[in-house]
């Protein structure tokens, strides 16, 4: 385990530092002057040029990327062209707003998948089956802004049940910021419960019909025992990459989402960086989200080989 675990945090950091060369050089090439965003169109070329200057924009590139990744390396994650002031306090009031919806989301969507997965698997072919199949693949297909749109309209505006806005606004109690989330995190859900359900239907058929399942019948072992003690371990390993995979695109690929309910994540922050050629904040963010992604698929990796002892055999070979 020792040494799975050394290899990965191997892998992990040439990850990261790949991505830091990607995420750079990306974001230099794209158009538009840091100096023009800041100054607009009515500025003169020589402000634009002194600008450009005191934001180190027109050093080198190779010396640019070397001075942002030892900032990285201390902490810093630079200074945001369009507030002059750091990026880090942007960036982390925004990612603690993206983790506040993806774990309400999380928490609502992962049972409701693993569960309808589980019931799918166990009525495979027959009606209660087909009823989950279609209805996890309908909602996947259905885009966050529409289902967004529509939940507005029927909760927001008609039933008045519910906020139309996902802030809660600055020192809101935790119930009511629950309420402020509830209507940006349901079309995350519709979208995630048909991956989560076809891949939790699939490692159930496949333990069902594995040696051990049917060894554990033939012992006398009630189908609940079965169930509980031998399908589910085995049949939501395919499960757990899946919420892994996900776990960047709900920490950082919310731009609709956030927009549509006025919410200040980390999505949302990027597009406005983007839009306003705010480099650092935009790399920053960025940088974020493969940050998340790789110790999602780290977590994931762990607790995989944690739930297969087979994986752990075979890295040792």
């Amino acid at each position: 385990m020792a040494a799975f675990l050394l290899r990965r945090l191997g892998f992990m950091i040439l990850t990261l530092w790949l991505l830091t060369l990607i995420i750079f050089f990306a974001g230099q090439i794209l158009p538009g002057d840091p100096g023009r965003a800041v100054l607009g169109n009515l500025a003169s070329q020589s402000s634009v040029q002194a600008l450009d200057h005191q934001l180190g924009v027109d050093r080198p590139l190779l010396t640019r990327y070397l001075s942002w990744l030892g900032g990285l390396l201390h902490g810093n994650l630079g200074t945001s062209y369009t507030f002059r002031s750091a990026v880090e306090p942007f960036v982390r009031a925004a990612l603690i707003n993206s983790v506040k919806l993806a774990v309400l989301a999380f928490v609502i969507v992962v049972p409701l998948g693993i569960l309808g997965g589980v019931i799918a698997a166990l009525y495979e072919g027959r009606t209660a089956d087909r009823v989950i199949s279609v209805t996890g693949l309908s909602l996947s297909s259905v885009p966050e802004f529409v289902s967004g749109i529509v939940l507005i309209v029927i909760f927001g505006v008609t039933l008045k049940a519910l906020p139309v806005t996902a802030s809660a606004g600055p020192g809101a109690g935790v119930f009511n910021q629950f309420r402020h989330l509830i209507l940006p995190a349901i079309p995350l859900v519709f979208v995630l419960f048909g991956y989560i359900a076809r891949m939790a239907r699939a490692g159930t058929i496949e333990a069902l019909n594995s040696d051990y399942a049917r060894t554990a019948v033939l012992k006398g072992l009630p189908e609940a025992t079965v169930i509980r003690r031998h399908i589910l371990r085995n049949s939501l390993l395919p499960t757990i990459t899946v919420i892994a995979t996900q776990t960047g695109y709900l920490i950082g690929g919310l731009v609709v989402v956030e927009t549509l309910f006025n919410y200040q994540g980390l999505g949302n922050l990027i597009y406005k960086a983007a839009v306003g050629h705010d480099f650092a904040m935009l790399e920053a963010g960025v940088l974020i989200i493969g940050v998340v992604y790789v110790v999602a698929t780290l977590i994931a990796d762990v607790l995989l080989t944690l739930l297969n002892p087979r994986l752990r055999i075979g890295g040792t070979q």
